[in-house]
């Protein structure tokens, strides 16, 4: 995560996915280097902030500049560089790929490539986050513990190695992290005489609160909140994890709809992210902000509730299709003759022996279907029923037709098709 690769070799960066780690030798396997600065050193600042006061002036520039390296991440890793769902102007990508250092989450190259794999192979062990690891692997695991290279996802990041900005920073992180995320804090803190409380505080923790919001959007955000677009793969959308992540928490919108420049489409919703990039817009700074059909989203959602929904009526059918013996017509007919009282509704058998004195339309109408297919009776031949009609039925079933209806005429009595008559 913080070790600088080298451009010159491929335009093309492979994403590790998680190994098996040893439980007698786990530390063998630890990525010392992410240890320290993701575990280690935040707690330094934590022990360290216990002996330095926190001024009033320190604390509202800690958090004025976590939320400016926050949206280094979301603004400008994530959703210009990651998924190119807006463009920049210069200065607003030189801004960003700067305070997108601050954060300490590697280059945007690095960043990208991860996220991107991440999204080709959401929830596979080419994922190099992956939920199905576990909440643990995929908020910090994957960090800290070194991957193995045999078992890997790849993404294309060829636009990036051909941007100047993304290179410049990507060949120069080391510099510009240390100096975005520890000196500036430092020095700006300094203007009122409180260099060590702008480094612990705007630096250190400021930094450690910011890497945490970003890994909660590859763990919480996979695991808390509903799948409001579609429920095959693992992401969700829920208020609590977009109030953490400067508005990443909308995931399950996000993976469905990724070129979106929104992870929040309700005016209500709270995506920060989105209004910035909406505001830069306004002042010339940001173009071509991308929009999903939005016919395309409620369409995506309304299929997702009818998903629910018939899930939810599944589970209330008082008789599992699937349970129920398959007979053919004749067997039916069979069954019939020996006093059953049965008749047959699109290809379904129905037993409505108790049924017939409480039958709406009289007892001697529904016992005239007896022994027949009265598939036409019932969808308006004679009535066309209620849908309350049609969930009372099925608490009626009893078997299933093979071929779903009347398939042999059968001589009965010398006559055909009398049965019954």
């Amino acid at each position: 995560m913080f070790v600088t690769k080298n451009l010159s070799q491929s335009n093309r960066f492979q994403s590790q996915s998680g190994k098996t780690i040893s439980y007698t030798k786990w530390f063998e396997d630890l990525n010392w280097g992410n240890v320290f600065w993701i575990i280690v050193f935040p707690l330094f600042g934590l022990v360290a902030a216990g002996f330095t006061p926190l001024q009033t002036k320190t604390a509202i520039w800690t958090l004025i500049y976590h939320f400016t390296t926050g949206l280094g991440i979301t603004a400008g890793y994530h959703r210009l560089w990651a998924h190119r769902s807006y463009t920049a102007s210069l200065p607003l990508k030189i801004w960003l790929a700067a305070v997108g250092g601050g954060a300490m989450e590697h280059s945007i190259i690095n960043w990208s490539r991860d996220h991107r794999t991440h999204h080709r192979y959401t929830d596979t062990v080419k994922d190099p986050y992956s939920v199905q690891t576990g909440l643990f692997y995929a908020h910090i695991g994957w960090l800290i513990f070194r991957r193995d290279s045999n078992c890997q996802g790849d993404a294309d990041i060829s636009d990036l190695v051909n941007e100047p900005i993304v290179v410049w920073q990507h060949d120069h992180y080391t510099v510009i992290a240390m100096s975005m995320a520890y000196i500036l804090p430092c020095c700006i803190g300094g203007l009122w005489g409180d260099w060590w409380g702008g480094f612990i505080y705007a630096g250190i923790i400021r930094a450690f609160l910011v890497q945490q919001s970003t890994f909660c959007v590859n763990s919480i955000a996979h695991w808390l909140g509903d799948h409001t677009y579609d429920d095959r793969n693992s992401p969700r959308d829920h208020v609590f994890t977009a109030l953490i992540t400067l508005g990443e928490g909308y995931h399950n919108f996000h993976h469905e709809f990724p070129s979106d420049y929104r992870n929040a489409i309700a005016w209500y919703q709270y995506d920060p992210t989105k209004w910035m990039i909406w505001l830069w817009k306004q002042v010339g700074l940001a173009h071509n902000l991308k929009l999903f059909c939005p016919n395309e989203i409620e369409k995506g959602r309304l299929q997702q509730q009818q998903k629910k929904l018939d899930l939810t009526l599944a589970e209330l059918q008082s008789t599992k299709l699937q349970l129920l013996p398959v007979m053919e017509w004749n067997e039916y007919q069979d069954e019939v003759l020996k006093g059953r009282s049965w008749l047959t509704i699109a290809g379904l058998v129905y037993d409505v022996g108790r049924f017939g004195e409480e039958h709406p339309g009289g007892k001697s109408m529904i016992y005239s279907g007896i022994g027949k297919d009265a598939t036409a009776m019932f969808h308006g031949g004679v009535y066309n029923h209620s849908n309350a009609a049609h969930h009372l039925l099925a608490t009626m079933h009893v078997g299933i037709i093979r071929g779903g209806g009347e398939v042999e005429i059968l001589k009965r009595h010398g006559k055909r098709g009398a049965f019954l008559e």
